[in-house]
């Protein structure tokens, strides 16, 4: 994520939470790799509720959790974000509409001059919805699709979700909305639609990002299979290059800074400095890609609320200490591409000091080669819906089905 990123909303009023020691560290880098006294951004995911089932959800959601933050509790951290003076909040899920508070939420955090992001399947981005969120300057909405055309993105985000995508940005345009963004995770199957996604945005006045495939919750299942070709990380960097700020990555690619030239946006793992993740059950994690218990720095239902938790848990201030350079030290680029993503590390297994697996020199590979599958660590959590399982048959007699299924959970639609 990167301040570019974010709508309309008040001026930064952070402070490092430690100063910036003198010398040549003393930049703007260095100014925010030491934590700030609030996220720039944070990531607040409402809901694991979704009717969508994407391959790579970094959150694998589908079903509800019961434990779900109440209406009151959402109120109340958004007054802390206030008081806070946090940048903006990007609200997310599983699908973040499908809670019956939601607009209330949304018009509760308009009113406390909260700016609000909040990504969508668009499902349910209504023509009242629409004109809606095209009277507000305080939100911005992004529309997730992983493929230019219905073959590739339904193959990833599932049947039919093309169709409401695009839907949804006709209704967002037709309201007047200009400016709302279009997300795409880059993968090896849309990659070569780069142009296409471009011009579809420009078609919507919408705006497109992109954002990097990581081995994150379900994710972590397909990840080998629709990561990146070497071939093809050049070309995606040669394209960001060409495109400069037309285009928003949320700093999701500062790794590819090692083939020569930083990309726009802050280019350093924000985690636990200047962004974080707060999930449905008030859990707070470093950032949206390492939903682990390793990564868990607290809850915002224990005592003081999110602000203690930003400010003095154990994880953020080890995350806030300068960066060691570990086996990335030699290497002439890491100053430029920082060692990579933390949570690419993570979840393939790799040292947290050492070369991200994408590296853009190659690094990673032999050590992903070594990795252990065995041994890779799952997700804290996982959301998936299941589908109805068979009774195993006894020897020699016929086939006997499960029970019907229940009736459909509709507990999702419930603060």
């Amino acid at each position: 994520m990167s301040i570019t990123d974010a709508p309309s909303a008040p001026t930064l009023p952070n402070q490092p939470l430690r100063p910036p020691s003198a010398g040549p560290g003393n930049s703007l880098h260095a100014h925010f790799e030491r934590g700030l006294q609030a996220p720039i951004c944070l990531t607040w995911e409402l809901t694991y509720a979704c009717n969508l089932a994407c391959v790579h959800c970094l959150s694998s959601s589908g079903v509800r959790d019961p434990r779900e933050l109440s209406t009151a509790e959402c109120l109340g951290l958004i007054d802390e974000f206030a008081r806070m003076r946090i940048f903006y909040v990007n609200i997310g899920g599983g699908e973040p509409t499908v809670r019956r508070d939601f607009w209330e939420l949304l018009d509760y955090a308009v009113e406390q001059r909260v700016g609000v992001k909040f990504s969508t399947n668009g499902s349910r981005i209504t023509q009242q919805a629409a004109a809606r969120l095209a009277a507000s300057d305080y939100v911005d909405v992004q529309i997730s699709l992983d493929g230019a055309t219905p073959a590739i993105n339904d193959a990833i985000r599932g049947a039919g979700s093309h169709r409401i995508a695009l839907r949804a940005m006709e209704r967002l345009a037709a309201a007047g909305m200009r400016g709302f963004k279009i997300s795409v995770v880059v993968t090896r199957e849309n990659v070569d639609q780069l142009d296409a996604f471009k011009a579809l945005a420009d078609r919507f006045g919408a705006q497109l990002r992109l954002t990097r495939l990581r081995p994150s919750g379900r994710g972590a299942k397909v990840w080998r299979r629709l990561r990146l070709t070497a071939e093809q990380q050049r070309s995606l960097y040669d394209w960001l290059r060409a495109h400069g700020e037309e285009v928003l990555t949320g700093d999701s690619f500062f790794h590819l800074g090692a083939y020569g030239g930083a990309l726009p946006g802050l280019n350093l793992c924000g985690a636990g400095r200047v962004v974080c993740l707060i999930d449905p059950i008030g859990d707070v994690y470093a950032c949206p890609f390492t939903i682990h218990d390793s990564f868990r720095a607290g809850n915002i239902r224990h005592a003081g609320g999110f602000g203690p938790v930003w400010r003095t848990s154990e994880l953020f201030l080890r995350l806030r200490q300068p960066s060691a350079d570990g086996a990335c030290g030699a290497c002439g680029m890491f100053d430029r591409c920082r060692g990579g993503c933390m949570a690419a590390k993570f979840f393939t297994g790799l040292e947290l000091d050492g070369p991200d697996p994408e590296c853009a020199l190659g690094h990673g590979e032999p050590l992903l080669a070594k990795a252990s599958a065995a041994n890779l660590p799952a997700a804290s959590s996982d959301h998936s819906r299941r589908p109805p399982r068979r009774r195993a048959a006894a020897p020699s007699s016929p086939v006997l089905l499960a029970p019907p299924p229940p009736a459909p959970d509709r507990s999702a639609d419930r603060p």
